[in-house]
C-alpha cells in the first residue's frame, strides 16, 4: 500500500458509529463550520446508482462540503478494504490529514487505514478451494463458534471474515490474529475518535430511516438498477437492496420487505457496535462517545475537533 498521503504519525479525526446513528449529519455540521473535506468510509456509498437505501450524501451537502468516497466505483466492481484505504491515504494527502474528517461505520474500511497492515500469509488454493466448499454450508452461527475456538479475537465480525479465520487458521496452523501481530507494518495515522450513538433510540431511528428511504423513492431506484446492474454485482450487498429488488418483482409484499430490511439493520448495527467496542477498547482514551439527542452535543463535537494538536 502507498503511503504517500501519511506523514507518519500525522493526526485523523474519523467520526464512527452504528447505521442511522447521526454521524453524517454530525460531520456535515463540523465540516462546514470548519472549512473541512469528508472521506466517506462506507462500503456501499462507493457504488454508483446506489443512493438512497446507503443514504448518500446528495448533490447539496456535497456542493457544500468536498467529499471524497462516494461515487467512486461501478456496482459490479469489488472493493477490498486494502483498495479503499489506498485511495483514502491519496485523498487524505490531497486535502492535509489536519482538514479531514474521516466518517463511517465500516470497520474493516477504519481498520485497514489506521491499524498496522500486515502481509497476509500465503494458501495453498486447492486446499482452500476445497474448504470453502464446506464452509461455505455452515451458518454464521456456525462459523462463530468454529472462530471461538480457533481465534476467539476475530469471533465477534462478519461472515467474510469469519470464514478467512477458519481458512487461516486450518491452513496455515495459525492463527489470523497471530499472522497480524506478527507481520504488522507501522502505524500511518494517529487516530482520535468521535464514537457516535444514541444508544436505546438506535432502533426507532433505523425504522424512521427505512421508511424515510421508501418515500423517497426506493423501489423506483431498485427497479431501474435492476435493469442495468447483473444480480451477482457486489453493490447489491447493501442492507436491504436485495430485498428491495425482490419487492420491485413482487416476491413479497411492502410490510414483509420493511419487517426484513428492519431486522437485518438492526442485525448490523449489533455487529458495528460489537466491532468498535472491541477495536476501540484499546484506545480508550483517544475516543470521545456523544449522543447525537443530547442537548450537549454541539458543544462536545467542538471540543472533540478543537482538542489535541492539529498538524
Amino acid at each position: 500500500m502507498s503511503s504517500s498521503g501519511a506523514s507518519a504519525g500525522a493526526e485523523l479525526r474519523i467520526i464512527c458509529g452504528p447505521t442511522a446513528a447521526g454521524k453524517s449529519s454530525i460531520a456535515m455540521a463540523l465540516a462546514a463550520r470548519h472549512g473541512l473535506s469528508i472521506v466517506s468510509a462506507d462500503s456501499r456509498q462507493i457504488y454508483r446508482g446506489f443512493d438512497i437505501g446507503t443514504a448518500k450524501p446528495d448533490a447539496d451537502d456535497r456542493r457544500r462540503v468536498p467529499h471524497h468516497g462516494v461515487d467512486v466505483a461501478n456496482p459490479d466492481e469489488r472493493w477490498s478494504a486494502a483498495r479503499w484505504a489506498e485511495d483514502a491515504d491519496r485523498w487524505i494527502a490531497q486535502a492535509g490529514a489536519s482538514r479531514v474528517l474521516v466518517v463511517g461505520g465500516t470497520g474493516l474500511y477504519l481498520r485497514a487505514l489506521v491499524a498496522p497492515l500486515f502481509e497476509s500469509p500465503p494458501l495453498d488454493q486447492a486446499r482452500r478451494a476445497a474448504l470453502g466448499t464446506e464452509l461455505e454450508m455452515l451458518s454464521v452461527s456456525d462459523l462463530r463458534r468454529w472462530v471461538t475456538e480457533l481465534d476467539p479475537p476475530r469471533a465477534h465480525l462478519g461472515r467474510t471474515q469469519l470464514l478467512r479465520a477458519v481458512e487461516v487458521a486450518l491452513l496455515t496452523g495459525r492463527r489470523l490474529s497471530d499472522h497480524q501481530r506478527v507481520s504488522a507494518r507501522p502505524r500511518r495515522y494517529r487516530a482520535r475518535w468521535l464514537l457516535v450513538d444514541p444508544a436505546q433510540q438506535l432502533q426507532p431511528r433505523i425504522a424512521t430511516r427505512i421508511d424515510e428511504s421508501f418515500a423517497r423513492g426506493w423501489l423506483d431506484e431498485v427497479r431501474s438498477l435492476a435493469e442495468q446492474v447483473p444480480f451477482g454485482a457486489p453493490a447489491w450487498k447493501a442492507c436491504g437492496y436485495e430485498v428491495v429488488r425482490s419487492l420491485a418483482h413482487g416476491g413479497i409484499t411492502v410490510a414483509s420487505a420493511r419487517d426484513a430490511i428492519l431486522i437485518a439493520t438492526r442485525q448490523y448495527a449489533k455487529r458495528q457496535r460489537t466491532w468498535f467496542r472491541h477495536q476501540l477498547n484499546d484506545a480508550s482514551d483517544q475516543v470521545t462517545a456523544v449522543d447525537p439527542l443530547d442537548g450537549n452535543c454541539e458543544a462536545v463535537v467542538e471540543d472533540w475537533w478543537s482538542s489535541g494538536a492539529h498538524e
